[in-house]
Parts: C-alpha cells; sequence; structure tokens
C-alpha cells in the first residue's frame, strides 16, 4: 500500500464533495479544510455554511475560512495543519506563491475541462455553449498562473445532448472524485507524471453573470438550446413576455421559422418559438414569484400564439 500522505483540501460548492469524501474514505489522512466564508443563501438569505463545510464538518475535520489567503495570518493557520500535499477544487480563490509553497509535494488542483481548453471559472458552462461534444476532467499541479500547471491525469467524457450544467457537473465531480484518490497514490509512491499545457491551445471560461442569460432570439435554435442547458442551475436562460421575466429552464430545437421571438404555437409540446435560425421550442418555464412548471401547463392558461417575446 503507498505511503499515507497528510492532505490539506480546499473547496466550497457541492462540486467538490465527491473529492473530500473519496480522500476520506482513502488511507491518506485529512489534517485541515479550507473553505470561503459563510455567505447569505435562498430566498430569506440567511448566512448559510456551504456544502463543503458541512461535510467536512461532520467527518471531524478542521475547517478554516479566511477571507483571503494573501494574509498572513491565514497563511500561518495553514501552516499549523502541516500537509504532504493541498488538493484544490472549486475553492474559488487563487492562492498566492506563500500557499503554493507549503504543502512539501506540492497542490493539485480538480479541474472539469480537458486543459488547455477551458482555463477559468465556468469551464462546464463554456464547454456546452460552445457545443462540444466532449469536455473532462484534468489533475493539475497548480502554479501561479491560472489553470496553467502540468496535468497529472486526466479523463474525456461526453457531453450528452440534452445535458444540462448541473448534470454534466455532477457526473464530473464523481470522475474527479476518482482521479484524485488514484493521483494521490501516484504522488505517494513517486510515480507521478506532468505534462505541460500547450499555451497555444488555451481557452478561457470566465465567470458566468447574469447578463449572460439574456437570450437574443436571433441567435439560431441551436446555439440558444445550449444557452438554455449551460445557465440551468445559474444563472438561468430568461426573456420577456408582457415585460415580465419568463425564465426558461428545459428547451430543445424545434421545426419552424418566423419572426425571431414570435410564438408559433403552443400546447402539450410547450411554446415553440421563432429564431434566427429555427425554432425553439421551451419545455418548463418560470414566472416571477412562482415556480418552474412545464410550459405546456402554461400554454393551458393563456392565449401566446403570435405574441413576440424579448
Amino acid at each position: 500500500m503507498p505511503q499515507s500522505l497528510a492532505v490539506t483540501f480546499a473547496g466550497t460548492p457541492a462540486f467538490a464533495v465527491p473529492a473530500l469524501d473519496a480522500i476520506a474514505a482513502s488511507h491518506h489522512r485529512l489534517v485541515a479544510v479550507c473553505c470561503q466564508p459563510d455567505r447569505p443563501a435562498g430566498r430569506g438569505r440567511r448566512v448559510a455554511a456551504g456544502p463543503v463545510k458541512e461535510r467536512a464538518q461532520s467527518l471531524g475535520l478542521p475547517v478554516l475560512q479566511p477571507k483571503t489567503l494573501r494574509d498572513p495570518a491565514a497563511v500561518a493557520a495553514l501552516a499549523a495543519h502541516p500537509a504532504d500535499v493541498m488538493v484544490v477544487v472549486a475553492y474559488g480563490l487563487l492562492l498566492p506563491p506563500a500557499v503554493l509553497a507549503l504543502p512539501r509535494l506540492g497542490c493539485l488542483n480538480i479541474h472539469a475541462s480537458l486543459l488547455p481548453r477551458w482555463r477559468g471559472a465556468a469551464p462546464v458552462q463554456h464547454a456546452i455553449l460552445a457545443g462540444d461534444p466532449t469536455t473532462g476532467v484534468c489533475i493539475m499541479r497548480m502554479e501561479e498562473g491560472l489553470d496553467t500547471g502540468p496535468v497529472m491525469l486526466r479523463e474525456e467524457v461526453a457531453i450528452r445532448t440534452d445535458e444540462t450544467a448541473g448534470e454534466l457537473q455532477a457526473r464530473l465531480a464523481t470522475t474527479g472524485a476518482t482521479l484524485i484518490a488514484r493521483a494521490l497514490d501516484e504522488l505517494a509512491t513517486g510515480r507521478a507524471r506532468f505534462e505541460p499545457q500547450d499555451p497555444a491551445l488555451a481557452t478561457h471560461a470566465g465567470k458566468l453573470s447574469k447578463a449572460m442569460a439574456t437570450i437574443d432570439w436571433r441567435e439560431p435554435a441551436e446555439r440558444i438550446a445550449r444557452q438554455v442547458r449551460a445557465l440551468n442551475p445559474w444563472p438561468v436562460a430568461e426573456t420577456r413576455l408582457d415585460g415580465r421575466q419568463l425564465r426558461v429552464w428545459e428547451a430543445g430545437v424545434a421545426a419552424g421559422d418566423g419572426r425571431p421571438g414570435q410564438v408559433l404555437g403552443a400546447g402539450d409540446d410547450g411554446l415553440v418559438v421563432a429564431t434566427g435560425a429555427g425554432a425553439l421550442a421551451i419545455r418548463r418555464l418560470q414566472l416571477p414569484g412562482g415556480k418552474p412548471v412545464p410550459a405546456a401547463d402554461f400554454a393551458r392558461s393563456r392565449e401566446l400564439a403570435g405574441l413576440v417575446l424579448g
């Protein structure tokens, strides 16, 4: 059996929990968990712990929540839990040189893309937006640059044609958990090999914003359908109906032509809306103050044919 490594873990959202569990279930030793500070969440905007913090506490692990890792006090707090390696998964803060230098074997990052494609904060969403047929997970040794470090392990994953970002993230989280357990074993035995990235092939996956949610009905239906999938569960694609927000949770390409944004039909299949090329079938939607509902149910509540969205 490989040597047992002392591991510091840095992560915040649900995507990181499977990796935390995989390390906890291995023969390696978690010595501390670093998360971002608690923040308001939900409709009540109450301050709540993130998924990783909750899981770490249930495992009885020390939890650190510095506002920034550039504070010498935060670096000292991490150093007080000596580790052979730090594993970073969707932590949300850049690691400065002082933190990168703490573990004797460096810092490993679980990144949800096939680097160097889609470096940055939202690789899953950008892969769907771009229409990539595949994505994957990489285990990378961290450097000061954004996702520029050499890759130790990678696994390709096909993107399903009807898959949302949330669904794809869940699958990639499981893949990442499997890979990190293998990576720690290889690191412990000295068998780890790292392959430099080709910067000429790099693409950037910038942060998501609510501004990205607005549907431009002049775009082709295929592009809008990818937008809907990529922005589910956040920030959720949206348009306007009679001046009110209409959030689109599920949609697919349909047959039809007309003025972009025009509702061509409304029935059991939901709302069929003309786009710049083809039509979009909205299957699940949400009005302000309401819950997501099947578009077919909404279509039966009022006359929609001929209206123009946007």
